[in-house]
């Protein structure tokens, strides 16, 4: 028989479900809770009296558990928010702006394009220029390029709107959940004077923003951004295409903090309070520092419940009493709810949860299934529980989780991933690993940097390795599949579940405690050592120049950003698009893993989508020197570039027409055209011959039109993501190029690239960003080679002009695609 409190705590859980469902006042819900307690002390009043004790047991039981349900429901109901003239969501969805005075609570949420910031209001305007005492939690969107610290009083001017929701996703109901109930999606902000909130919060973010920073110093993209996701929480830093591999493979859990990384942090605390208090005081410390960690990394309703069952395992162990993981489990669930009942409804909550009722549940039978199965091959009893224990560490364990998880992410997500099963064995054992060595960069980085880059050269190859795997689990046909999975099928799948977990074996042996056990990886040292400096020495040799240029068109959407590598190796970038992510990802994976600078930056257009990701990207990749095109004053992004740079006293030369960049070994970069719009740049290495028109506007059409120096090209960029005005037909035949790049985004909202572009470079090799991902040219001063992220290099048969007699013809090597020979032949 379980104890009580894993009935009593299911009774409340059911209770907050049944008041979601079900619509009573609170009232209502007592009242059922007393008369249930009144009947049910009524009856065993009477069956006392009659001398039936074991039925007045059963209605001792059923009356309790009956009214723990109704008050479960109660509690619910008095959740749900009832606003008046006093509460912020009183003013919501008025056709007007308002003035909202609040505090900030948290830094903001910073996305590609806009940050989340949530505040507190204080007051709202009332119209005469008094403020009306108010008190409910905003989130608003701003810009992504201002700083806003905790605890400053800000006031906000926009539309208040109640949060959307839809037949596919409840925006509402998410953020209810965070005691959010108002929006503003797009607000213009004035700090004022002042300060709110508390020492100890501030501290705390101080102290998140500066490890989240450190990570970013020490280590490479997106490696620093997966990093910041599975030891701070902060997930927004990867780019969309990693994290669907990571949603794809079944292993989005090691970005979210959860049971596994609180356990590897619990057991990490214990070894060492342990060592330096002992065993017991050791587990009080261990306590302190789970909870430290838990508000330090935003204590969200996963978390937490990882947090207070890994205390609550320390205080077991610290009063000697075995801990039942059942009991625990649905104590801790009723908690929660009892503290915050909209944390069931919570996506992350309910994987946590399950997938720990999963553990439980089915992990020793599981296991002793497997070491069953090994006996039957006579090997001996330490190689039986050896074998059984990797097995089940790495197999067993993901099994068990998935098969109660398995309805929820079907559920919610709509998609379910075939290669789970195979690649969290491949993904989970170098995991310990990735925090604990990830985890001692980073404090040792923000003690002393030198120390942390140190630390963070043999933390690198475990987080690159996982999401190297990650990302070839996810590239296989066919690993993670569309459904349509209903309510009613969550529900049968858990009926089934419990039919089986109950009727195959007896209740009380599935119903039994667990450690959580870590992944162990038994590797010597001595090769562990020479592995990693293995792959340093790798990833370091394939950084190293190579004698050729080297051209990348990154995939940042319908903007550019194109990456420069010298053949001395040193490394410009122009411009940068919309998404810091994105950008920031494939520069991470293409600059040199601890010498992250660039020697270059040039902007080439201060236009918004072209410079929104640089002013936070210059943190991470700090520009020696800058060569600047174009009006400051054209966008924010621009202007917040241009303090950035004023106040780091980074060089900044103003472009102008003819000027030469000298990029070593005879390859330079010509600015051919330069205005207020932006500037025309040409690179030139050898016979290769690259057109950059990044600002190009209409007067420089018209001048670079009839110029004869241009023509011919080896590769032309189409100006403006293909806008057709820019790119006529007659631009295109004068200039010839061998290869036509287009830099454009799938789904751009505005029809790019038109369809008179692509009539126009009709019959030519056509490279696209959309189609083709990043786009990388090579070249020696002879010949090309052509580099695809995806999609097939095959260009379209065209011929090709001879060159003149004063340039040197490309040499031919071998056949399109592997390389590009720039001759007067069709590849």
């Amino acid at each position: 028989m379980f104890l009580p409190l894993f009935w009593f705590s299911l009774a409340f859980l059911l209770g907050i479900i049944l008041g979601g469902a079900v619509f009573l006042p609170v009232s209502v819900w007592l009242f059922l809770a007393g008369t249930a307690l009144v009947l049910g002390l009524l009856w065993r009043f009477l069956t006392h009296s009659l001398d039936l004790t074991s039925l007045s047991k059963d209605i001792l039981s059923s009356t309790a558990f009956l009214v723990i349900l109704f008050l479960g429901a109660a509690r619910y109901q008095t959740a749900v928010p009832s606003f008046d003239a006093f509460d912020l969501g009183w003013y919501n969805d008025r056709d007007y702006d308002t003035l909202v005075t609040a505090w900030v609570t948290e830094p903001p949420d910073r996305r590609d394009n806009y940050a989340n910031l949530r505040v507190r209001a204080t007051g709202i305007d009332t119209g005469d220029g008094t403020d009306l005492k108010v008190d409910g939690l905003l989130l608003a969107r701003v810009d992504p390029n201002d700083e806003y610290q905790y605890g400053e009083i800000i006031r906000l001017r926009g539309r208040l709107k109640t949060p959307a929701e839809n037949e596919e996703f409840s925006y509402r109901d998410y953020l209810a959940r965070q005691g959010v109930y108002s929006t503003m999606s797009s607000a213009d902000v004035t700090v004022l004077p002042g300060k709110e909130g508390n020492i100890f919060t501030a501290g705390l973010y101080a102290l998140k923003s500066y490890a989240l920073e450190t990570i970013y110093h020490l280590f490479p993209d997106p490696e620093a951004s997966l990093l910041a996701g599975i030891l701070l929480g902060v997930d927004n830093g990867l780019p969309k295409d990693l994290q669907q591999a990571f949603k794809d493979t079944g292993t989005a859990h090691i970005i979210a903090i959860s049971g596994f990384n609180i356990s590897i942090i619990a057991e990490l605390f214990l070894a060492v309070f342990g060592r330096a208090f002992g065993k017991r005081r050791g587990a009080f410390f261990a306590g302190l520092g789970i909870i430290f960690y838990t508000l330090l990394v935003g204590a969200d309703a996963a978390v937490v419940r990882a947090a207070v069952m890994g205390v609550a395992a320390l205080l077991a162990r610290h009063f000697g009493r075995t801990q039942d993981g059942l009991n625990t489990l649905f104590g801790v669930g009723a908690l929660m709810a009892l503290f915050n009942p909209h944390y069931l409804q919570d996506v992350g909550f309910q994987l946590s949860f399950f997938a720990t009722l999963g553990l439980i549940l089915y992990s020793q039978p599981l296991e002793a299934l497997a070491t069953r199965f090994l006996s039957t091959f006579n090997l001996q009893s330490s190689t039986v529980e050896k074998t059984s224990s990797f097995i089940t560490n790495f197999f067993l364990l993901t099994l068990a989780a998935q098969v109660t998880t398995l309805p929820i992410m079907a559920y919610h997500f709509n998609r379910l991933s075939l290669v789970s099963f195979i690649a969290n064995p491949f993904i989970l054992p170098a995991q310990p690993a990735v925090m604990i060595l990830g985890g001692l960069a980073d404090i040792l980085g923000m003690i002393f940097r030198p120390l942390g880059q140190l630390a963070a050269f043999v933390a690198w190859p475990f987080v690159a390795y996982t999401i190297r795997v990650v990302d070839f689990f996810a590239g296989l046909p066919g690993a993670a599949i569309s459904v349509d999975f209903p309510l009613w099928a969550v529900i049968v799948w858990y009926v089934a579940l419990l039919g089986l977990t109950v009727g195959r074996e007896p209740f009380k042996e599935f119903f039994v405690s667990l450690k959580t056990r870590l992944p162990k990886i038994p590797v010597w040292a001595a090769l562990t050592v020479l592995t990693l400096l293995a792959i340093l020495v790798w990833r370091g040799v394939l950084s190293l120049p190579d004698g050729k240029l080297h051209i990348t068109f990154l995939n940042v959407g319908t903007s550019d950003a194109i990456l420069i590598q010298t053949p001395n190796g040193d490394n410009v970038l122009i411009n940068g698009g919309e998404s810091l992510s994105q950008l920031s990802s494939q520069l991470g994976q293409r600059l040199p893993l601890f010498n992250r600078k660039l020697d270059w930056l040039i902007v080439a257009s201060t236009r918004e989508n072209q410079v929104n990701a640089l002013p936070r990207l210059v943190d991470r990749y700090p520009p020696a020197q800058v060569l600047w095109a174009g009006n400051v004053e054209a966008s924010y992004p621009s202007r917040s570039l241009n303090a950035w740079l004023t106040s780091h006293q980074v060089r900044v030369t103003r472009a102008e027409e003819d000027q030469v960049l000298d990029l070593g070994d005879g390859a330079v970069l010509h600015v051919v055209f330069v205005d207020e719009r932006g500037a025309v740049l040409l690179v030139e290495y050898g016979s290769f011959r690259a057109l950059l028109p990044v600002g190009m506007g209409f007067d420089a059409l018209d001048k670079l039109v009839t110029d004869d120096s241009l023509p011919p090209l080896t590769a032309l960029l189409l100006a403006d993501s293909g806008f057709a005005p820019l790119n006529t037909s007659g631009w295109i035949d004068f200039l010839d190029p061998q290869l036509v790049l287009l830099s454009v985004s799938a789904d751009n909202p505005d029809g790019l690239p038109n369809a008179a572009t692509l009539e126009a470079v009709e019959g030519r090799a056509l490279l696209r960003t959309d189609v083709n991902g990043w786009i990388e040219i090579a070249s020696d001063g002879q010949s090309i080679w052509v580099e695809v992220e995806r999609g097939d290099l095959t260009p379209t048969p065209a011929p090709m002009e001879e060159p003149t007699p004063t340039e040197e013809p490309f040499a031919t090597e071998e056949p399109f695609p592997t390389e590009f020979p720039a001759t007067t032949e069709t590849p």
